[in-house]
């Protein structure tokens, strides 16, 4: 990790250099000078932020091991825009810099930019595909959009990236005369394409034909709730843990082509992994429909909801809803000697997934149980009540899964009862 940000690092210094190499002191004190220096200089910055935004999100094995893909995506997101605010600073500083260069107005200026100048309209195009993805990722629009539909519209971003690429390389004032300068930004993109071919694509292919994930059986375990069974071929090779996830695909008609997050609802068994999925939207309510024999692909796993990333041999385990599925999963990887405390959330009791498994499991382990059913503003899970439940909370690591604003909630709520932040585990599955 630590080399990797360095490297993140020096090609931020190198991007920064070589805008700054294409300016000299007699083309700054010309008319338009500094804004066609500053224009260039955002452009290269433009360019490495889309590099590095892209492989925050390329599904790199270490940096999911080790960060999680929760946190790499938050990360992604908080980058995403920049990009974009520098693309558009970019677009708006060479025009204004080449129209006072040529003493003309900015319209004007921009006809002569889009129709004379080689690569411009195509780059235009690209920034708009940008742009494209960039707004639809904002949460208000994603919450207007399906989920597929986003998924689509995020591929015309890999079309955006090509698209400036080829501007910036074949007009880009740093790499004219340059072939030090076009062979180093060249081996960066084409090298962040490869990652994206090997981790998000390559990978998964390999993975999901060794293995040969097939429906096993699909049962109904709760309201609108169905456990899916996978079988699959050598599945002891697989380096997945209880609480991680993985995007499935499912290859019948209808599915192929869409790949979602869930969560494994049990620890992996010989030639067995198991998912359980509540209908909240058209792809979940489908896979109670999946027959036995249905071919499944899959990338990951990922996440670091495991029980490498506590600190002591005391937890507390908190699930709510469907929420509960990893929670089950993770209490299976526990160590023997683990000091356990579960606490269970729902409206009814028949809304937590998979009680009953809990029960029997609590039985042979060192556990306590706790089951909270109920409405939300008369059966509270705050600081107070988490303190009551679990007197000794501050001493343990605390674990929780649940829907987004009971996941937030919780987590304030240990906060306050004192826990530590560093102890406090937790993803976020909307991606």
């Amino acid at each position: 990790m630590d080399l990797l940000a360095a490297a993140a690092g020096l090609g931020l210094g190198a991007s920064l250099a070589l805008g700054l190499s294409a300016q000299s002191v007699s083309a700054l004190s010309a008319p338009g000078g500094v804004a066609t220096a500053l224009g260039r200089i955002t452009g290269m910055l433009s360019g490495y932020a889309m590099v590095i935004t892209v492989l925050l999100s390329a599904r790199i094995p270490p940096l999911e091991r080790t960060l999680g893909q929760d946190r790499l995506i938050v990360w992604h997101r908080r980058l995403g825009p920049w990009g974009l605010y520098l693309v558009l600073a970019h677009t708006v500083l060479i025009t204004v810099g080449y129209a006072g260069a040529a003493k003309t107005g900015l319209l004007a200026e921009v006809g002569q930019l889009l129709w004379t100048y080689p690569g411009v309209l195509s780059a235009t195009a690209g920034s708009g595909l940008l742009l494209m993805a960039g707004v639809t990722s904002y949460r208000r629009a994603r919450r207007r959009m399906k989920y597929e539909t986003w998924w689509a519209v995020h591929l015309y971003t890999y079309l955006g990236l090509g698209l400036s690429f080829v501007h910036q390389v074949d007009t880009g004032a740093p790499f004219i005369g340059h072939p030090l300068a076009r062979a180093w930004w060249t081996s960066l993109w084409v090298g962040t394409l490869a990652v994206v071919l090997a981790f998000r694509v390559g990978l998964p292919l390999w993975r999901s034909v060794r293995h040969d994930l097939r429906i096993a059986q699909v049962s109904q375990v709760g309201p609108r709730t169905w456990s899916v069974v996978l079988s699959g071929r050598r599945l002891d090779r697989l380096p997945v843990a209880g609480g991680q996830f993985m995007m499935w695909r499912f290859l019948r008609r209808g599915l192929w082509w869409q790949a979602h997050p869930y969560s494994l609802s049990a620890a992996p068994r010989p030639g067995r992994l198991r998912i359980t999925v509540k209908e909240l939207g058209d792809h979940s309510t489908a896979l109670a429909g999946l027959t036995p024999g249905t071919r499944v692909a899959f990338e990951g796993p990922y996440g670091v909801f495991t029980p490498d990333v506590r600190r002591s041999r005391y937890v507390l385990l908190v699930g709510a809803g469907v929420g509960t599925t990893p929670i089950r999963a993770l209490l299976e990887e526990l160590p023997p000697d683990t000091n356990t405390v579960v606490i269970l959330r729902g409206s009814r009791p028949e809304d937590i997934a998979h009680l009953d498994e809990f029960t029997r499991l609590l039985a042979h382990h060192p556990a306590r149980l706790r089951t909270l059913t109920g409405p939300r503003d008369e059966v509270r899970l705050d600081a107070a009540a988490l303190r009551a439940l679990v007197p000794d909370v501050t001493r343990r690591d605390v674990f929780v899964c649940g829907p987004d604003a009971f996941t937030r909630a919780f987590v304030s709520a240990a906060c306050d009862a004192g826990v530590s932040v560093d102890c406090i585990h937790h993803e976020d599955f909307a991606f």
